[in-house]
C-alpha cells in the first residue's frame, strides 16, 4: 500500500496548537519574569528603606554612649518587621547588633564585597522547620564619631511567601498553557476543518465527474478567494476534456460513417454479381467499380495514419528550398480542367521561397486549391497571393462564393467535418484534407487561419523563411 502524507488538516492543526503554545510561553515567561522583578524592587525597596533609617541612626551617634544605645534604637525600628533581620558591625568586625536568629553569608558581611549602589543576593539558611530563603543588602555607613572609620549594615528580607507564591503560579502558568494549547488546538481543528470543507465539495463534484457526466462545472462563486483560481483551472480542464471528448465522439461517428459507405458499396455490388452468372465483361466492370472504393479506402486509411503520426510529433518534414509561386503554378496546370469545367478564373500575383517539404508542402497547397474550386460557383474567380517579408512567407488562397457561418469556423480544420453536410458526396473526398493541411503547415513551424467574408473565404499560410 503506498504510503500517504499526514494531512494539511493535522499538519494546520499541529502548526496551529504549536505556535499558540510558545506564545503562550513565551508570554507566561515574561510575566513570570516581571512578577519576580516586582519582588525583588519591592525587597530592595524594604531594605533600601531600613538602610536609610540605619544610616539616620548612625549620623546621631557622636560618642562611644550613643553607639552603646544604637542596638535598643534598632531595636524599636524593626519592631513589627518580622521578617526582617539586621547585622551592624564595627571596622574590626565587632557585632555591634545582630537580629536573634538571623544568619548572613560571609560574602555580605565581607567589607571589600560591599558594592555602591547596594546589590543583592539570595540565601537559604537553615531552620528547624527547613531551608529558609533570604534576600539581603549590605553597605557601609558613617557614623557622627570624628575619625570612626564606617561600620557595615546588612538587611535581609524573609522572601519564603515569594517563592511560594512564584512556584504557584509556574504551576497554574503551565496548566493554563497546557489545557490553552489542548483548546487551541481543537479550535485550530475546527478552523481548519471549516476552511477546508471547500476542498471536499472540489473533491466530491471531481469524483463525480465521468466520461458521460464531462458538463459538471464547480461553482466558483461559492469557494473562498484563495480556491478561486484554481475551481476556475478546474473548470477550464473540464472544458477542454468535454471538447476533446465530444470531437473524439463526433471522430469515431464519422470515420464509422466514411467507412461505412464504401464497405456497403463493395458488399452491394459483390452480392448482386454473384446473384447470377454474368459474362466477363460485366465482371471486369464490377470489378474495377470495387476497386475504385479500395482507392477511396486506401486515401482514407492513408490520410488517417498521417493525421496520427502528426498528432504524435512522429511527421518530421526534410528541409529544402522551395519555390512557392512555382508550385502553385503547376497545380492551376493539374486543375486547369476542373476549373474551365466551371469556367474558374485562376490567378496568382506575387512570389516567395521557403524552407520545407517540397511534396508536404504541395499536398497542403493541393488541398487548398482543390476545396476552392470545390465550393466556388460557377464563373467564378480562385486568386493565390504571395506575400515575402522578412520575418516569413504569407501564402493566401481566396474564392468567391458563399462565406462560411461563424458556427462552423472554428471547427473548419477539423477531421470528417464539413460546413454543410447535405453536400457530402463520395467524389467530394472524406473531409480530411483541411486537417490535413493544417498538420503539413504546423509541422513547417507555421500557422493557418481562415477568414470569411461576404465576398468569399480566404485561408492564409504564414511560413518561417
Amino acid at each position: 500500500m503506498k504510503h500517504r502524507g499526514k494531512s494539511i488538516t493535522w499538519r494546520l492543526t499541529l502548526l496551529f496548537a504549536s505556535a499558540s503554545t510558545a506564545v503562550l510561553l513565551a508570554l507566561g515567561l515574561v510575566i513570570g519574569k516581571t512578577v519576580e522583578q516586582h519582588f525583588v524592587e519591592q525587597d530592595m525597596d524594604l531594605m533600601t528603606g531600613k538602610l536609610h533609617l540605619a544610616g539616620h541612626l548612625l549620623e546621631k551617634v557622636q560618642t562611644r554612649a550613643d553607639l552603646d544605645a544604637l542596638p535598643a534604637q534598632l531595636d524599636d525600628a524593626l519592631v513589627g518587621h518580622h521578617d526582617l533581620a539586621i547585622v551592624v558591625r564595627s571596622a574590626t568586625d565587632q557585632t555591634l547588633f545582630a537580629t536573634p536568629g538571623a544568619g548572613f553569608p560571609p560574602a555580605l558581611l565581607a567589607r571589600n564585597a560591599v558594592r555602591d549602589p547596594p546589590q543583592p543576593q539570595v540565601w537559604h539558611e537553615a531552620h528547624q522547620s527547613g531551608e529558609q530563603p533570604r534576600r539581603g543588602v549590605s553597605a557601609l555607613l558613617p557614623t557622627g564619631i570624628p575619625g570612626e572609620p564606617p561600620v557595615l549594615v546588612a538587611v535581609a528580607v524573609d522572601i519564603t511567601h515569594h517563592e511560594h507564591f512564584m512556584a504557584s503560579f509556574r504551576r497554574t502558568l503551565w496548566l493554563f498553557v497546557a489545557v490553552a494549547a489542548a483548546l487551541a488546538g481543537l479550535l485550530g481543528w475546527a478552523a481548519v476543518r471549516r476552511g477546508l470543507a471547500p476542498l471536499q465539495a472540489i473533491r466530491q463534484g471531481a469524483a463525480g465527474v465521468t466520461a458521460s457526466r464531462l458538463d459538471y462545472r464547480l461553482a466558483v462563486d461559492a469557494v473562498p478567494d484563495e480556491l478561486a483560481e484554481l475551481a476556475q483551472t478546474l473548470n477550464d480542464m473540464l472544458a477542454r476534456l468535454e471538447d476533446s471528448f465530444a470531437r473524439l465522439k463526433d471522430f469515431s461517428s464519422d470515420l464509422a460513417h466514411e467507412l461505412r459507405t464504401p464497405i456497403s458499396n463493395l458488399m452491394t455490388e459483390t452480392q448482386v454479381a454473384l446473384t447470377r452468372a454474368r459474362s466477363p465483361e460485366e465482371y471486369r466492370e464490377v470489378l474495377a467499380s470495387n476497386a475504385e472504393e479500395y482507392e477511396r479506402l486506401a486515401r482514407m486509411v492513408g490520410d488517417m495514419l498521417f493525421l496520427a503520426q502528426a498528432d504524435n510529433g512522429l511527421v518530421v518534414p526534410s528541409r529544402e528550398p522551395v519555390d512557392l509561386a512555382h508550385e502553385v503554378r503547376e497545380l492551376f496546370d493539374f486543375f486547369d480542367a476542373l476549373a474551365e469545367e466551371k469556367s474558374l478564373q485562376l490567378s496568382l500575383t506575387g512570389s516567395g521561397q521557403v524552407s520545407g517539404d517540397k511534396l508536404m508542402l504541395r499536398r497542403a497547397l493541393a488541398n487548398l486549391i482543390s476545396n476552392a474550386i470545390r465550393h466556388t460557383p460557377a464563373g467564378g474567380r480562385i486568386r493565390v497571393r504571395i506575400e515575402a517579408s522578412g520575418s516569413g512567407t504569407t501564402l493566401a488562397i481566396e474564392n468567391s462564393g458563399e462565406p462560411i457561418a461563424p458556427e462552423h469556423m472554428s471547427r473548419i480544420f477539423d477531421r470528417f467535418y464539413r460546413a454543410d453536410p447535405s453536400r457530402h458526396r463520395s467524389n467530394e473526398g472524406a473531409g480530411l484534407g483541411l486537417a490535413i493541411t493544417r498538420s503539413i503547415v504546423q509541422a513547417h513551424g507555421g500557422e493557418i487561419s481562415v477568414r470569411s467574408t461576404a465576398d468569399g473565404v480566404s485561408f492564409e499560410i504564414r511560413l518561417a523563411r
